[in-house]
């Protein structure tokens, strides 16, 4: 049995958490993340200026090489695990023994952003309580939390006794394929440990901080249609059929009304057809030939799909294959499926430790938690390893503008998630698993 589902059995005979003072350990840690808040700052800083694009193999490994001080100095064991089997940068992972028996606990981040070095957006800009940057909040912000956590921790001696292994990887905008080479030894550790902890961005909802225990996953799809290439004024005929683009609008309209349920989001994202039509290598550029006298021959089309679930994720699949099938006359339908990010379920205990969080902010004087809709959230690296341990995303920076030119983070939040996370971090290793 999971370590948190039995905490939430606990937690359940607790009633409302009433104000608590914090230990003294816990209270040092508090003092030490508001005295650092300017070298956190610094350390941001300088890993926002690094470019680290998911194909700048060069500006990953040198983010890479500024983080690796920072963990030796807190005695984890730093490797840079190869990843050019799957053409990226590699991964940045980092290893603490403590207590034998305690909580194992996995903090995931990740070093690469979406701008790469041919972006005009390239440096870091502090303005009083603000700053933007590329990656600022996605997800440099959330390492320099997690550090930020951490030095607070060995500061108050909470760390020594902390089994804890931080996963950086170099390549979450983009991850190299396969997935089982580019994610095999994030989920080996997933398997390790008992908790998960995502220092992805913090989600605010109308001023509120909110929680987050489940996210969707990320799946594509690709349906190429066929027809018989003739003259268009056979159209619709027993012999010529409905030709590749009316099956290809078909088949997509009868995904629009008999594929939506709760918690399904589903997208045509690039579409293209006629005399021919074909994709670049990446599949993210289209190029078609035809005439309006010609029935057309081919159409191709790209999307993706969102679920809560594997379960979801099976039955979307199976309906959206059966509809593929049940192709028009005189045309063909094939439609083909790769799974991205899986999803990371809500369970017992993703809620047991959501509620450890939340009699943190109540020991803190901070106000309860709501729990976000996995709507509001995309997929993530924290869900390869939710099957196996249990998982609390939403640790890391907040802000606004992620992945654009104006990305900027809310640089008042450090306080506030470091101490949440250097205090549910030594509460965990405190315990027995």
């Amino acid at each position: 049995m999971r370590f948190a589902a039995l905490a939430l059995a606990c937690l359940a005979g607790l009633g409302a958490p009433a104000a608590a003072e914090l230990s003294p350990a816990e209270q040092q840690m508090s003092e030490t993340v508001d005295a650092e808040y300017e070298r956190t700052i610094s350390v941001l800083e300088n890993l926002v200026n690094q470019n680290s694009g998911t194909r700048n193999t060069e500006g990953n490994r040198a983010v890479m090489a500024m983080l690796r001080p920072e963990f030796e100095a807190l005695g984890f064991a730093v490797e840079i695990i190869d990843q050019s089997e799957v053409d990226r940068s590699g991964h940045f992972f980092a290893r603490h023994e403590g207590r034998e028996g305690g909580t194992r606990m996995l903090l995931i981040g990740h070093t690469d952003t979406v701008f790469e070095p041919d972006a005009p957006f390239q440096s870091f800009t502090r303005n009083g309580d603000s700053a933007t940057g590329p990656g600022v909040v996605d997800n440099k912000g959330g390492v320099a939390i997690m550090l930020a956590a951490l030095r607070a921790m060995h500061a108050a001696g909470t760390l020594e006794d902390a089994n804890i292994v931080v996963a950086l990887t170099g390549d979450e905008e983009d991850f190299g394929e396969p997935a089982e080479i580019a994610r095999r030894d994030l989920v080996e550790a997933g398997q390790w440990a008992d908790v998960a902890l995502g220092f992805e961005s913090l989600a605010i909802m109308d001023g509120n901080d909110m929680g987050t225990i489940a996210r969707r996953s990320s799946n594509s799809w690709q349906l190429t249609t066929s027809g018989i290439q003739g003259h268009s004024s056979r159209i619709f005929s027993e012999r010529a059929g409905d030709g590749a683009i009316y099956e290809m609008a078909r088949i997509i309209s009868r995904f629009r009304a008999e594929l939506p349920e709760p918690n399904l989001t589903f997208n045509v994202g690039l579409i293209a057809g006629g005399d021919t039509a074909s994709l670049d290598e990446q599949g993210v550029r289209a190029q078609a030939t035809g005439k309006t006298n010609i029935i057309p021959a081919i159409a191709i089309a790209r999307g993706d799909f969102r679920t809560l679930s594997d379960e979801q994720t099976q039955r979307v699949r199976e309906r959206m294959e059966a509809i593929v099938a049940d192709h028009a006359p005189g045309t063909g339908a094939e439609i083909v499926f790769d799974q991205g990010y899986p999803p990371m379920a809500p369970t017992d205990g993703n809620r047991a430790l959501f509620e450890r969080l939340n009699l943190i902010n109540a020991d803190l004087g901070l106000p309860e938690m709501g729990l976000l809709d996995p709507a509001m959230r995309g997929a993530a690296d924290i869900s390869f390893v939710a099957q196996y341990a249990d998982a609390l995303a939403g640790m890391g920076a907040t802000g606004e503008g992620s992945h654009g030119p104006e990305e900027t983070m809310d640089l008042t939040v450090i306080p506030r998630q470091a101490t949440r996370a250097a205090i549910l971090m030594s509460r965990l290793a405190a315990e027995t698993r």
